[in-house]
Order: structure tokens, then sequence, then C-alpha cells
């Protein structure tokens, strides 16, 4: 008989083992290889990795869930459960669950996220705190969390201390929002979501409060919205706000025109993405928990993303169902959807949805027995210990899950449908009320079987809208409903997917595919055997250009007949795209209107909410922002966020509309004030064996700016070596210094941000950069600056840096100007000019450009 190996016996990799075993698994697809062994591999604090590949991991999940399958009849066993989840092809558990299950190194939670909340208890220093602290403990257990803030008393309410009057809600979103900012686990920084009662005297404040650049950067910020300020926005008529928000006697009330507050949130969603809406009234009238709301279900709000209303101290472990693999001879004539095994594979998804719940609980129970064991007084860990003790009983008594899909995009392509066409459509709606029966189904059979989830009530959820849906679709699955009860309180959602995908290697749920084949470059020795030279960059690196296609693309291509191997122009790639069942199908094609539809049509079999971004081009007119808003209200959808391409760049300037333009001094090119967003070059140097980046902002192609230091490696890890443009745009820090981040497009076409550049570099490097930036905005001219660089008397260890910055910026010299004070190392001529950077001598014709 085999031992069983514990983790402390067990072999271990190495990172680059670990990569590489994981790279075969993924057939070469480095992206997924890393992300997983970055993520999801099982690793000790010290480093040791001890999985190889995916398959080690999933063999773990599998027999954890296969232990607590036996403590009830009729279990699955370890080897059908890693069936179902191994490749990532029919079932995934998605990130907190696929990290923490049987994970003996990490004393955290396998919950995806949380809401918390005080209620009205909420409006107080100690409430306020109490979340404050609350919140860090969830982040640092892994956990996404959102709280609403309609509690809070409006700003200038009277106040019995020493400020007499209130500072209303802001101030505490900074709070929140620096404290989420604070928390990083393993590299992964807190995610919080912040919500607002549109009715709240302050939202309008809130609306604005992430406008001011560097304000409130640490969360997402959606308002709730009620179908009463709909309609008052579609009737023109003015709404009341007032605090406290659902009071019948309010102490504060005023009246406000409705739909000068709806154009502010449709313009700050055109210029920024947020706020997101909530469309609370939609929320609350389907939510099924919130037939419990006297029993402490009550959704007061959302998780980071959107997709689980909540109600404090509950929580939602997630789990994604594949739905490109249940396709049968995808991208054919005869493809066809496996219904059958899809319906089988939905209930052995919720029955481990069930046993999670189980394995979460252990995980509450480990630290709790952490909290008590830690050695700070009962006092300190007093607040630490009832959360978790509140989250234990919600998990207890509600057994709530959350079973999503992925690949929607992916299926329908591989079936000849065009995602967002009116066949598409209806085929999805199908897919999710075939999951919402399959779910329910299974939840009322492990009910049977393991009993109902203990506050189960059939004549609370009898007028639910949702139950009714079900009730309409199948009278036998209702009926037993009736007689077993349900073993979860609620159970279905649609999330973001994004390393999940990845690592599925299909379209990110129910999003379409963002593009079918773009771009890369890759570095290349021209010594090399076999190798493409495209170009040859500016410090003498030679790299070749390839097509990377999306996984499904590929599968598409390579069925239809299509060579992979060749290397296609554009516009023959355009030609295939044009025949494939991509076309007119991807993320910035889908009509918007349509795809608010869409996600209102399937939202009806969705208990929880669906996570879904509507993707506009960057020339979309406010009003067409506003209409969409619209349309997903009437379409029934829970919530909606639009992203305007461009609209996270360099628009966040001012909440004054009617900013001044910067004035310029006179015999300077520049402005006094700093633009906050400014063009930029990215150049690369080496002097002897250090390897130089610099970013050089611009204004009217003029160096403005410049931030220097060493670059990573030669691999360029800072950014990517094809990088040679970009923007700096000056953002704020919560303590109010100055941060300047530098953004560019990566090859997917997607923003990449590199946050804070002065802190990236060597602090000296930073302070002489701050000097020479100095001169350079006082419109000393380049020739001079390169000068005075060149005569600075510095520690032998950065004259490197110097004689680098100075070649850097000798590019910006006009060919043609003079040069004093130097003479030529071949002939000693002192006719010397600046000709391209470089001083070439009039006399003699040798150039120097170094």
């Amino acid at each position: 008989m085999e031992i069983e190996k514990t983790p402390q016996t067990a072999q271990t990799y190495t990172s680059e083992e670990a990569f590489q075993a994981s790279l075969q698994y993924f057939k070469g697809d480095d992206l997924a290889a890393r992300v997983w062994v970055n993520k999801y591999a099982l690793k000790d604090s010290y480093g040791a990795i001890y999985e190889a590949t995916p398959n080690d991991m999933h063999r773990r999940i599998a027999k954890e869930i296969a232990r607590i399958e036996v403590r009830y009849p009729n279990p699955l066993n370890e080897d059908e459960i890693f069936d179902l989840i191994k490749d990532f092809k029919y079932i995934i558990p998605q990130g907190s669950p696929m990290t923490g299950i049987g994970n003996p190194f990490q004393i955290a939670s396998l919950s995806n996220c949380f809401v918390i909340g005080n209620g009205s208890a909420a409006d107080s220093y100690g409430g306020i705190m109490k979340v404050d602290q609350e919140q860090v403990q969830l982040m640092k257990r892994r956990g996404g969390v959102g709280h609403d803030l309609s509690h809070i008393r409006p700003k200038g309410s009277p106040v019995k201390n020493s400020a007499l009057t209130s500072t209303g809600i802001v101030p505490f979103m900074e709070r929140y929002s620096n404290s989420t900012r604070e928390v990083a686990q393993d590299g992964r920084r807190g995610a919080l979501m912040l919500s607002v009662a549109i009715r709240h005297p302050d939202s309008e404040n809130f609306i604005d409060a992430k406008m001011e650049a560097g304000k409130v950067t640490g969360a997402n910020v959606s308002v709730r919205i009620d179908d009463e300020f709909m309609k008052a926005v579609e009737a023109g008529n003015s709404y009341q706000q007032q605090y406290p928000i659902n009071s019948t006697s309010p102490l504060y009330q005023k009246n406000i025109d409705a739909n000068a507050l709806w154009k502010k949130i449709v313009h700050n969603a055109w210029r920024s993405a947020e706020p997101g809406i909530l469309f609370w009234d939609t929320i609350i009238r389907e939510s099924v928990p919130d037939c419990y709301a006297d029993l402490g279900y009550e959704t007061v709000s959302t998780n980071p993303c959107g997709e689980i209303p909540l109600c404090p101290y509950d929580s939602c472990r997630l789990l994604a169902i594949n739905l490109f693999s249940y396709v049968e001879n995808p991208f054919t004539e005869e493809a066809k959807f496996n219904w059958e095994l899809f319906k089988k594979h939905i209930g052995a998804a919720q029955r481990m949805m069930d046993d999670i719940i189980d394995l979460e609980l252990e995980k509450i129970d480990s630290i709790l027995q952490k909290i008590d064991e830690d050695p700070e007084d009962a006092e300190i860990k007093r607040t630490e210990r009832n959360l978790w003790l509140n989250i234990q009983t919600k998990a207890k008594e509600g057994r709530r899950t959350g079973i999503g899909i992925t690949a929607e995009g992916d299926m329908l392509a591989a079936l000849g449908l065009r995602y967002g066409s009116e066949e598409g459509t209806a085929f999805s709606v199908e897919i999710h009320k075939t999951v919402a029966i399959e779910a329910y189904r299974a939840s009322v059979r492990t009910a049977k079987e393991r009993g109902a989830f203990t506050i189960f009530d059939a004549d609370r959820e009898k007028n639910n809208p949702f139950i009714l849906r079900l009730k309409e679709a199948d009278a036998q699955l209702y009926y037993e409903m009736l007689e077993y009860g349900r073993r979860n309180i609620a159970l279905l959602t649609i999330a973001p997917t994004g390393t999940t995908s990845l690592m599925s290697q299909t379209s990110s749920g129910i999003e379409p595919v963002f593009l079918p084949v773009y771009k890369r470059r890759r570095k290349v020795n021209p010594n090399d055997k076999d190798v493409r030279v495209d170009f040859v960059d500016e410090v003498g690196d030679s790299w070749e250009e390839y097509i990377v296609f999306h996984h499904r693309f590929k599968q598409w291509m390579e069925i239809n007949g299509y060579d992979i191997t060749i290397n296609y122009s554009e516009k023959e790639l355009e030609e295939i795209v044009k025949k494939s069942p991509y076309y007119k199908a991807t993320s910035n094609d889908v009509n918007y209107l349509n795809k608010v539809k869409m996600q209102g049509a399937i939202q009806k079999w969705v208990d929880h909410s669906i996570s879904v971004t509507i993707n506009m081009p960057n020339d979309v007119t406010e009003e067409l922002v506003g209409e969409c808003y619209m349309e997903a209200w009437k379409a029934g959808c829970k919530g909606v966020t639009v992203y305007r391409d461009g609209s996270r760049s360099g628009v966040l300037i001012s909440t004054d509309d009617k900013q001044k333009e910067p004035e310029v001094v006179a015999n300077t090119p520049f402005p006094t004030i700093r633009p906050q967003v400014l063009e930029a070059e990215v150049v690369r140097f080496q002097n002897k064996k250090d390897k130089w980046i610099a970013f050089i902002g611009l204004i009217d192609d003029q160096p403005y700016e410049i931030f220097t230091g060493f670059a990573d490696d030669e691999d360029g890890i800072l950014i990517p070596r094809w990088v040679d443009e970009g923007l700096i745009i000056k953002n704020r820090e919560a303590d109010g210094s100055s941060r300047y981040d530098f953004q560019y497009k990566n090859t997917r076409g997607y923003k990449t941000t590199i946050e804070g550049l002065s802190h990236k570099f060597n602090p000296e490097y930073w302070n002489y950069a701050k000097l020479i930036s100095s001169t350079l905005r006082h419109g000393m001219p380049i020739e001079k600056v390169v000068d005075l660089i060149s005569s600075l008397q510095l520690d032998e260890s950065i004259n490197t840096w110097k004689n680098g910055v100075a070649r850097a910026l000798k590019r910006y010299v006009p060919d043609g100007t003079e040069v004093k004070k130097q003479s030529c190392q071949n002939c000693n001529s002192t006719n010397l000019m600046y000709q391209e950077g470089c001083l070439t001598c009039k006399d003699c014709g040798s150039s120097k450009c170094g």
C-alpha cells in the first residue's frame, strides 16, 4: 500500500521546474503556465512549490471534496471528481477555492467575496472604524469586500462632537480605499466595492469622488438606483433625497432635479467608467435571500465586481462551468450541444459547491483557532473574532453558492452562432435557464439527502419572481422543493473569469471574444538558425514579430483547413477572420443595446447577478451611454458598467469641467502648471554592461521631464522591449504627494499602467532627475542641459547614469546646433555640431554618439 504524501514529505519544485512542466501541460501557452505557477500552484512561505502541473492541483482538490462527500449518502469518489475538474475542461473552482482547498500553508478563507456592515450603527465613528477593521481582516484572508455607505449621515448634519457638523460620506470613502491599498496578500491587492443609495443626500458627492485624480483609487464605486428615480428621469420630474434613506420621518430631505443628477452619473461613467449602476429595486425584488430579510438576509451591497449582492457577513464561493466543452464537433456543420452531459455536470457542480461550503466551515474553524492562539489581548482580537463568528453563522445557515459559466463567446462561435444576434442570444438564454433549473434541482436533491438550509420556508418564497419562473418552467421541481426544501439559499451567478479563462484557454465568462488574432514581438539572436529578424531597435537588439491566435479561433482555423504555421499578412488575416464565426462578434463589435438586452434576458435565470461590461468606442456620445443605462434598467438588468475605449486614460483632470488651459510663461515653451497627462517616449541605452531606460515626458515633441534608472533585465521586465511610447500621468498619493505613472497599450489593445515611476528607480537618480526636469521645464536649451549633466561631478558608481541621461536627451537637440568648448577626438577641431543626436565634426566628419 502506498503511503500518502504530505506536504512536508512531498517532492518540491523550483519555479522554473514548475513552469517548464506546466508549459508542457498547457501545450506551449506561456501565459497560462505562468499564471498557474504564480497564482495557484501549492507553495509554502519559503517559496517551495509542491505541484508541478495543474493535474497535481486538481488531484489535491478532488481528494478534499471526496473527503467531504463520504459524510453523505451516494458520495462521488475522488476519481469521479478529478475527471470533472481536470484540464479545466468541465468544472472549474475559481480563485480562492482553487488556491485554498487542501492548502495547509495558508490560513485563509475559500470565499471569493464578502459583504459587511453595521446597519444604522455605521453612522458613528465606532461603527465606521469597526467596518474598516473588518474590511482589512477579510482582505488579509484573500476576500474581496463590499459595503454600503448609505447609513452615514450627510455632509453638514449636526453631530455632538468637537466638529459640530458631519463631514459626510466622501472622507470615509477615502479611508476605506486607503485601507484596501495597504493590504496585499502574495502580491494580490485587496478588492473593494463601495455603494450608496441614490436617495442619500450625499450621493452626488459620492458620484464625483473618483473624478479627482488619485482619489479613492482602491475601490470600485456603484450607485444603488431605485425605480422611482429612473421614472423621474424618464418623466423629467423632481426626486426626493432624504436621510435616513428608508425612514418614514426623515431628519433631512431635499428635492432634486433627477435629470441633472442622471446626467452627472452618465457623464462621469463616460469619462471614467465609474460609477457603476445597481438597479436596486430589481435586485431586491428578484432576490430569493431577501425573502428572509427580517432574519438577517437583507441585501445591502455587492462584492467588488457586482455579481453577488449580499447581506452583511454573508460570503460566497465561485465555480465556473466551461460551456465550450459541451459542444461536440465544434466549428463544423455537425456541431451540436450535449444537453444531457451538461445537465448531469450542473448537478455534480452544485453538489461539489455544497461540499466546498463544508470545507469553508473547516477553514473558518482554523481562522478562529488562529485568532485564539494569537498572543494579542482578547480585547484587541474581539472585532476579528466576532467577524468570523458572524460569517460562520451565515455560511452554516444559508449555505449560499455561486455557480457560473465561462466560454460563452467560444461556445456560440463553435456552434456557428454570432454573439449578440437574436439566434445567439436565444441560445444563451436557454443555456442559463437550464443552469438555473438543474442547479436548483440538484439543491433539492441534496436537501433530500443532507437536509435543507436551516431557515428554509417555502411560504416566504412563494411570491418571489425568480421562484415563480422556476415553477412555470418545471412544476415537478417546484413541488419537490416544497416537499424536501432546498439545500442552499441562493445558487447562481455570472462572475468575471479572467485567469480562469486563461487556463481554460477560452473566452472569459459571459463576454464575447476580445480579439481572435493579434500581434506580439519576440527578441531573437541574429546568429540563431531559422529565425526571422523583422526589425532592429535603437540599441541593436533584433526582434521577430509573430501572430498570436485566440486558442479557439486557432482551432477553427485548423478544422477549416488553414495552415497556422504560415506567417499571414494582416490583410490575409482580416480576410480569414471575416470567414469565421468570430467576425463582427468581438467585444468592440457587439451592439451595446443588443448586449444589455441579452444581459437582461439571461438575468431572469440568475438568482444573484451578472458581471458584464458594455464596451463602447472612444467617440461614443454621453447620450448613448445614458441610453445604454436606461435600456439596461428596462431590460431587467440588476447592474451595468460601461467602458468607453480610452476613458481611463488621461481624463481625470479636475472636477471643474471649465478648467482653463495652463498658462505659458514668456520665453519658455512650457506651461507653468504641469498638465496631468504627457505624451512620452521610452529610450533604452547601454553604458558598458549596464542597461538603462528613460521615460521622457514631452510637450510639443520637446522634453519636459525625465525618469531614469536600470532596466530590470534584458527582456525588459519593467515594460516589454517593444514599448517605445506611452503616457506619463501625474496622480496623487493618499498622503498628498505626487506619483507619476506610465501607461502604454499592450499587444491586445489593453492599457497597462506602471505605477510610480518615481519609486521604481534609485532615489539618488530620482533626485537628479527632478533637478534635470526643472531645467527642462524652465526652457533651458537641450544642448545646455546636456552640457550641465556632463559637467556634474558625481560618484563613479553613477557616472554611467549621467552619461546615459545625456545620451537620451541628445536625441532632442536640433540638428545643426553648434557645440562650444569641446574638440573632435579625431582631429582636435572645435568645429562641432549635433546631427541626429550625435556630436559630428564638420571638418573631418567623425561622429560620436556616446
